[in-house]
């Protein structure tokens, strides 16, 4: 059983729909028995960091999802939701996160050239970088997939699982034993997106 968490901040009909379509069952909830139970994990989110961490700690579902990365149990977080899997994010202040990726996550205006625009709105390549993980099985280095965001990982180098280029290298997927994520919306990057969500679904959680 595939569940989304519905913790109040994630863009969840066309998540649950995008599964639907590549004939994936899933329950979107944010009952911790239900969560407890699932045999893998989406997380995600849109917003603000602060403002979505307040919110996971609401019922303990922070606590949850950390046990239930620690069991093996495959997870996945989008947008905002992998940013959560970050140990800290420094939007607006400091905030702590889930610690399942190694690493922060801070202004792509730290990273980018100045003329650039923020946020970085669009369809950009994937770069793999010499290595394929086992959620891009379907797709191909150079696909494009569809950003919105400000803010992005860093001192990530030994999870980064895929970068994009935006005048310079931001991080745009990671991942950890059994625990990945996309900076990028999967469910609104057509084919691309729904041919990942298949490979999360098809994965057993090990690179």
């Amino acid at each position: 059983m595939t569940v989304i968490v519905d913790y109040g901040v994630g863009n969840l009909f066309s998540l649950k729909s995008s599964f639907a379509f590549i004939g994936e069952e899933v329950i979107v909830s944010g009952d911790p028995q239900v969560i407890a139970s699932a045999e893998r994990l989406l997380l995600p989110g849109v917003g603000a960091f602060a403002d979505a961490a307040t919110k996971l700690r609401e019922n303990s579902l922070d606590k949850l999802l950390v046990a239930k990365a620690n069991e093996g149990t495959p997870l996945m977080g989008i947008c905002l939701g992998m940013q959560m899997l970050f140990e800290k994010s420094f939007e607006y202040g400091e905030h702590d996160g889930l610690s399942l990726i190694g690493g922060n996550i801070r202004s792509i205006g730290e990273q980018i050239p100045a003329d650039l625009k923020i946020p970085q709105i669009g369809w950009n390549a994937l770069n793999f970088n010499g290595k394929k993980h086992p959620i891009f099985r379907y797709i191909k280095d150079g696909d494009f997939v569809y950003f919105v965001h400000s803010y992005a990982g860093v001192d990530c180098a030994d999870d980064t699982i895929a970068t994009t280029e935006y005048g310079a290298p931001l991080t745009a997927a990671v991942a950890r034993g059994n625990v990945c994520g996309c900076q990028f919306h999967p469910e609104k990057s057509g084919k691309v997106g729904l041919a990942i969500l298949k490979g999360f679904c098809e994965w057993e959680g090990k690179a």
